[in-house]
């Protein structure tokens, strides 16, 4: 049982858990070899309408080493197995029924879900602009050849993994910011409560004295009348101080020339 639990997660993959950085336990998931030490097969959802181009796609894709999780004809379908299966990357015609090649990439795109490569005739650079603009990755051309398919695949993966990595970055360094502003303003908080607390310990030390020289008080005794009274009457002790100190401090100059 032991040894079964122990084949659950690595070393590593605890460690992470332990340290609450659970995309480091996926991303080394996603990293795993399979065992026969081969890489992990990439994944790819195909989405073409014409069936004999998708079948050539998909022959094509699997015999270069790729796993072929779900075939598309059509934009909806696309958009719901690429939902399901979250494929390192989509191969997305860019004209079909029900939901176009471009919509489909766009709602793709939009959820962060995979990279999409699209594929696209000779005639149509004007959708190309379209489907950049909608997030494509990169585009192929028919007729499907091995030597433009594959690169574009790569280009769009990398592209996609630097992307998140980036967003990745500017998440952890808002992160930092917003933590930082927030010690900031503790920070302030803390600083203006000692202001306020030496403000008061100034104030409370010269009515003391006040009482101990116009009312007789010792200086124990002033310190404690100031705060059984702050305490019986409710009245901040700094208040308290103040009105001692205009009752029995020397007056202003202005109001000793009157």
């Amino acid at each position: 049982m032991d040894d079964a639990m122990d084949q659950i997660l690595t070393d590593d993959e605890l460690k992470a858990a332990a340290d609450n950085d659970i995309e480091a336990v996926a991303a080394e998931a996603k990293e795993e070899k399979a065992e026969d030490g081969k890489p992990r097969q990439r994944t790819v959802v195909v989405a073409e309408d014409e069936s004999v181009n998708r079948m050539d796609l998909v022959a094509m894709l699997e015999d270069n080493g790729y796993k072929i999780v779900g075939e598309a004809a059509n934009g909806e379908e696309a958009v719901e197995l690429t939902r399901k299966f979250r494929p390192d990357v989509v191969c997305m015609d860019v004209k079909m029924p029900r939901m176009d090649g471009i919509a489909a990439a766009g709602t793709i795109c939009d959820e962060n879900i995979a990279p999409v490569v699209m594929l696209t005739a000779y005639s149509q650079p004007d959708l190309v602009k379209q489907a950049t603009g909608a997030g494509a990755m990169a585009y192929v051309t028919k007729p499907y050849e091995e030597s433009k398919l594959l690169p574009a695949l790569e280009v769009a993966m990398g592209r996609f993994a630097e992307i998140n990595d980036l967003l990745d970055t500017v998440e952890v360094n808002e992160g930092k910011l917003k933590q930082t502003e927030s010690q900031l303003k503790e920070a302030e908080e803390k600083l203006k409560k000692a202001e306020d607390s030496l403000e008061e310990r100034k104030l409370v030390d010269r009515a003391k004295g006040l009482l101990m020289d116009k009312a007789d008080f010792s200086e124990q005794g002033a310190f404690r009348w100031i705060q059984k009274t702050s305490m019986d009457q409710r009245i901040p002790k700094k208040r308290l101080a103040m009105a001692i100190i205009a009752k029995y401090g020397d007056p202003k100059p202005e109001a000793a020339q009157r």
